[in-house]
């Protein structure tokens, strides 16, 4: 059976963040086979923070890469998991 990337992106300022993201997302587009996104939603008013799940298919090298990308923006963490 073949191993599965996956990777968790926590945003804690969509507001400020979701741009860089997007983009950074956009660049690496052809590396991401499945993407969830999970926010609060109140009544209200929309959620700051968010989560992106994704199953990543590429090379360790260019995951990477991508992972440090993501980390090097403010209150943005990203991390893999390979199961």
């Amino acid at each position: 059976m073949e191993n599965f990337t996956l990777a968790a992106i926590k945003i804690g300022n969509r507001v400020k963040d979701a741009t860089g993201v997007q983009e950074i997302l956009t660049a690496f587009g052809c590396s991401i086979k499945v993407r969830l996104g999970l926010h609060d939603v109140p009544t209200d008013v929309c959620s700051a923070s968010g989560l992106i799940i994704l199953q990543l298919v590429d090379t360790k090298e260019n995951i990477e890469d991508f992972l440090s990308k993501l980390n090097a923006l403010d209150d943005v963490s990203a991390k893999s998991l390979v199961i």
